[in-house]
């Protein structure tokens, strides 16, 4: 084809965080770009504006849904390139009826997220944060959280084995560790032999020191830890969530967390987000949570070049990497 064009509708504040020299130097190469040219983020009118004429386009978060207006303005469009993780927000049945190809940026943001998860679960081992506290209110060891525990011979619990949580079970992998994965959707082999071991949902929280949660927030998996489950967990167990608030029943955490003291909670995202003022969740000694960090804060760079090679592809002609298809969405956040 002819060199394609692309229309780039995040808003313009965001250029510095999301994308790196090097990722805008290679899409002047590859195609004429099109930028949106306010400082926001693209609404559904800027899109109508900028998408005529461009074979692909990049999104990032805030930017408007692709209803069917969009669509219809949009009349060359081939390709929709994410630069986040969830597209579900973004997109209508208006994309898959113009066959319009979509892709995330996804595994290139799961590894920050799972970066963040595998620090949470080394300092949750040692007991940092509790211990720590202890000392800085005068004391030493005379905590229930002493003894500070280790890596070794520890049994991880990895719930879901999309882009983050496989990327947990590769980081832990030098680790002297017994890893086990639960996912409904993950078949037998998915997971390289040696790396970890398939479970059900049950038996990984029952054996697992620490559970790090990577699953959908989707209908299916709301509250997958409710009351009864957070009970079978370990009397000391890590729980560590960096997916979606709505996989934990807070009200039966909470529960967990004033009865069993030694029970520690590291929690990047609640429901609601940000929990309310008077949360148990913002004042219990055993439970850290943080404002949704877990992913790329300061820089995004890492997914601008993860998405300037899907464009390279597709125009090349060569397969995807991370495709959205429409019998996906039910998996998806």
């Amino acid at each position: 084809m002819d060199r394609p064009t692309i229309a780039v509708t995040i808003g313009q504040k965001h250029y510095a965080r999301m994308f790196s020299e090097k990722a805008l130097q290679k899409l002047e190469t590859l195609a004429d770009l099109v930028h949106h040219q306010g400082q926001e983020a693209a609404s559904k009118e800027d899109l109508i504006a900028i998408l005529p004429g461009a074979d692909a386009c990049i999104t990032s978060w805030e930017v408007a849904q692709f209803d069917a207006d969009v669509v219809d303005a949009a009349d060359q469009l081939k390709l929709i390139v994410h630069l986040g993780g969830s597209v579900k927000r973004y997109l209508t049945d208006a994309v898959w009826k113009r066959d319009i190809q979509v892709s995330s940026a996804a595994p290139a943001l799961a590894i920050d997220v799972a970066e963040t998860a595998l620090g949470l679960i080394l300092i949750g081992l040692k007991r940092l944060w509790p211990l720590a506290g202890t000392v800085r209110g005068g004391g030493w060891r005379e905590s229930s959280f002493w003894p500070a525990g280790e890596t070794f011979g520890r049994t991880i619990g990895v719930v879901g084995a999309g882009s983050v949580g496989r990327h947990v079970v590769d980081l832990l992998q030098p680790f002297s560790v017994d890893v086990l994965v639960s996912d409904p959707y993950l078949k037998s082999g998915d997971l390289p032999a040696g790396k970890a071991n398939q479970v059900d949902l049950d038996e990984l929280l029952r054996r697992s020191d620490v559970v790090t949660l990577h699953a959908p927030g989707i209908a299916s998996t709301k509250h997958m830890l409710d009351g009864e489950r957070l009970a079978i967990m370990k009397e000391e167990a890590v729980l560590v969530n960096t997916a979606r608030g709505s996989l934990i029943d807070e009200t039966a955490l909470i529960e967990r967390l004033e009865s069993h003291p030694q029970f520690f909670a590291f929690l990047d995202v609640t429901d609601p987000e940000p929990p309310a003022e008077d949360s148990p969740l913002r004042r219990l000694p055993n439970v850290v949570v943080t404002p949704h960090i877990a992913g790329c804060i300061r820089s995004c760079a890492r997914m601008s070049e993860w998405a300037v090679e899907e464009l390279r592809r597709f125009f090349a002609g060569e397969q995807l990497q991370n495709r959205i298809r429409p019998e996906e969405f039910s998996r998806i956040a």
